[in-house]
């Protein structure tokens, strides 16, 4: 039997890519090992959206390669986003790849790595438009602990900021049908998956371009009829096309946490408009009151991008005082990317490095501020909570997640009493409340 060693690198949606992969090779004979030094076939499956992003790639291929140098016979195989936007310039940068295939070759890594082992002994370059789109009878072997797991609902992004590489790369936006979903859905709820959180780079486009009606609250209401998994959530959702609709659905349906991530990007008018976003402060000032008053206890999670070009003082100013005033419940901080290809490259007064790191702190002090106060509501209640196993911090204790607490992007709850089993759900009552975690004990 064939060995594989796979390190995925980037968002959720580029970790389905690679169990897919896993999957795929798996079938085709291949068992995965810990130890790149142990492996036939090194495999990364990297990110290209931005360059501290591409840095990392770069550093983990180089990594492995001393693997192959140590041993000629292995095969190094890079996949994914970063070779979708550089192409056939890896070649002089990285001598030392056998294989580079972009987003399609997710769908035909077997093949292609039997291909590569074929032929003669000089790097190949698959390089496709993108049109790749899983289905529910693509092989998938979950590298998430057992009871989690993310579904996929489409590909691609329409929406054009100026500050993002996505649709370049990923292509156009592709929706999964409804049907393919729910069978995806059933499976992974029969393999005991008690959260799947549904991905996407924007949610609220589900449909768009599909010849039917179908839309995210049709799915979420299919989805929920066809399973028993106890907790949806939703992640990456466009601010502007949140419906009146979806919100009415979360009241109604408990199985459906209270917890929307939804990237603002930015406050000022002036600069959204910049970044070709289609909404405003106002629209934004709106949409929390509009979430609050149809889902009162419901989490709120966004991002926001410091230093764009042309940004101000005191629209950084404009953003804190907007975090003051709606509180949200988790925010990350990122700072802009000058990225060749996108529009936003082309435009004048760009933020120097120094400046985009002072208010990177500044914001991300305020929050921090906000959190903690934010926190204490929790101490003295009792919240339904994921028990994820032993902490990473003592094996004195626990560590889990309520429904406000998406997998590996916000804190956690460390539970400090009571026995329970990876994968339950348990009452724990909140005794003590930090910056971004959360202490607990389970309620007998």
């Amino acid at each position: 039997m064939k060995k594989m060693h796979l390190v995925s690198l980037g968002c959720a949606k580029n970790l389905v890519d690679s169990e897919v992969m896993l999957g795929r090779l798996e079938n085709a004979g291949y068992s995965v090992v810990e130890d790149p030094a142990d492996a036939d076939v090194l495999l990364v499956n990297t990110c290209g959206f931005i360059q501290p992003a591409v840095e990392e790639a770069v550093d983990e291929i180089l990594r492995l390669a001393e693997f192959k140098q140590q041993d000629p016979d292995k095969l190094l195989v890079v996949v994914g986003c970063l070779v979708q936007r550089y192409g056939q310039s890896l070649l002089a940068e990285l001598p030392e790849v056998d294989l580079f295939t972009g987003i399609n070759g997710v769908a035909e890594i077997d093949a292609l790595i039997t291909r590569r082992l074929g032929g003669q002994n000089k790097p190949l370059v698959d390089l496709q438009e993108p049109k790749y789109l899983m289905d529910s009878t693509t092989p998938r072997r979950l590298s998430t602990n057992f009871y989690m797991a993310f579904l996929k609902i489409t590909e691609g992004c329409d929406n054009r900021c100026t500050y993002c590489m996505i649709p370049s790369i990923r292509g156009p936006l592709r929706s999964r049908p409804l049907e393919d979903l729910a069978i995806e859905a059933e499976r992974l709820g029969r393999n005991r998956v008690r959260e799947l959180s549904l991905i996407a780079q924007d949610l609220t486009a589900y449909g768009n371009d599909l010849t039917t009606e179908n839309n995210l609250v049709d799915l979420l209401r299919l989805l929920v009829l066809r399973t028993d998994i106890p907790w949806f959530r939703l992640l990456y959702l466009y601010p502007s096309t949140v419906s009146t609709a979806l919100l009415e659905l979360m009241v109604a349906e408990p199985r459906i946490v209270p917890y929307l991530d939804i990237p603002f990007q930015h406050v000022s008018d002036r600069v959204l408009q910049k970044m070709n976003r289609r909404y405003g402060r106002q629209e934004l000032d709106h949409l929390v009151t509009r979430i609050r008053d149809y889902v009162p206890d419901c989490a709120l999670r966004t991002t926001l991008l410091v230093g764009f070009p042309g940004e101000t003082e005191q629209e950084v100013d404009e953003l804190i005082d907007c975090l003051q005033r709606w509180q949200l419940d988790h925010v990350g901080v990122f700072q802009y990317q000058d990225e060749e290809g996108c529009a936003a490259y082309a435009m004048d007064n760009k933020i120097g490095e120094r400046e985009k790191e002072e208010r990177y702190n500044r914001v991300m002090a305020a929050q921090a501020e906000i959190s903690s106060r934010n926190f204490q509501k929790y101490v003295g209640t009792v919240e339904q909570v994921l028990v994820e196993g032993i902490s990473s911090e003592t094996d004195l204790l626990l560590e889990g997640r309520t429904r406000f607490q998406a997998p590996e992007i916000d804190g956690c709850v460390y539970i400090a009493g009571g026995q329970a089993n990876p994968g339950d759900i348990v009452p724990v009552r909140i005794t003590e409340a930090h910056t971004y975690d959360l202490v607990g004990e389970i309620v007998s």
